[in-house]
């Protein structure tokens, strides 16, 4: 259900429940349940530790799991016993007039973590299904809690961006354990730049051409991304954290053969980043024959972005370790 806050006051939660009471009473199931999106991944649910063959095949045939609220359907009534179903300590359970049974484990949804809802939740389990152990059903309903617990982001500042489009490509039940591995995460300090008084001349014949070069790779990656990433034709520091994301969420570097992503990617990328520094950070190319050597000037230091690029797109983690989001922001920082 969603949002889940939605379902705080129980005279909602009372008006929701009327609805898929009417509803069942009409249409029979086998099983039907309502329950948070976060808390059924916990619970492993549909599968619930089996494989997808078993649970296409079996589908909810016995008692896996007692969500907030529960439609279980005639045929899963008998198999437990209907007298033991309607003996269910909780909230509300009633018989439908199709010999289904409908069951309310606690008056509010949005409060399906809270001990007191657990308790009862572990306790109406525990009925119906006599061979499990209450207070092992109970001990890991509290794991579930805590680790549906909210975690505060403190990621750091270079890649909060990034790393907040990560959390949010990670399942609901995954996100509050990924924000505190991520929360921990530095990246490394970017070093590829030389001082400016170190920087390599430019040793083109044609300068402008060499500029024009760069602007036709970084079209490339323009024509790569466009349809994902829309933003990527305005070539600013808010696209450079859209192209990351991009990349990370299709884990690039693994999926596509190695050899076109040195030879097209790698390149596309490293001028599409030095373009950015040149739009946004006031940067000059340095350009040079070899690409790994070409330089943006900004501030008292050169940045090479050919060779991040390359650095760039070793792994799914290099993509984070070596993002063009944190060389931007630490780039802003010195140019001046």
């Amino acid at each position: 259900m969603q949002p889940l806050s939605f379902f705080a006051e129980a005279e909602r939660c009372l008006e929701f429940v009327e609805m898929v009471r009417t509803w069942a009473s009409h249409y029979p199931v086998s099983h039907a349940s309502a329950h948070s999106l976060a808390d059924r991944g916990l619970a492993d649910s549909p599968l619930f530790g089996r494989d997808m063959d078993t649970s296409i095949r079996d589908g909810f045939d016995k008692i896996y799991e007692v969500f907030w609220l529960n439609v279980f359907g005639p045929r899963l009534v008998e198999t437990v016993g209907r007298e033991r179903m309607l003996s269910t300590p909780a909230h509300r359970v009633e018989e439908l007039p199709n010999g289904s049974v409908l069951l309310v484990t606690w008056p509010t949804a949005a409060d399906f973590a809270s001990d007191a809802a657990r308790l009862a939740q572990a306790r109406a389990h525990a009925h119906l299904r006599p061979d499990l152990d209450f207070s092992t059903l109970l001990r890991t309903l509290r794991e579930r809690s805590a680790s549906l617990a909210p975690v505060q982001p403190r990621f750091h500042p270079d890649v909060a961006p990034l790393l907040s489009r990560v959390v949010e490509d990670c399942a609901l039940h995954e996100r509050q354990r990924r924000i505190s591995e991520l929360n921990l995460y530095q990246p490394p300090e970017p070093d590829e730049w030389l001082p400016a008084s170190a920087a390599l001349p430019c040793d083109v014949a044609d300068p402008q051409r060499a500029l024009g070069h760069y602007g036709d790779l970084a079209e490339h990656l323009v024509a790569l991304l466009h349809s994902h990433v829309p933003s990527v034709f305005d070539e600013t520091p808010q696209s450079l954290t859209e192209v990351d994301y991009q990349f990370w969420h299709q884990d690039f570097p693994t999926v596509f053969e190695r050899h076109p992503i040195d030879a097209h990617a790698v390149p596309a990328i490293g001028a599409y980043l030095g373009q950015v520094l040149v739009r946004h950070l006031g940067g000059q190319w340095i350009p040079r024959q070899k690409l790994e050597e070409a330089q943006v000037r900004v501030g008292h230091r050169v940045w090479l972005p050919f060779v991040r690029a390359w650095r760039y797109m070793r792994s799914r983690q290099s993509l984070l370790d070596s993002s063009l989001t944190q060389l931007y922001r630490v780039a802003e920082r010195h140019r001046s």
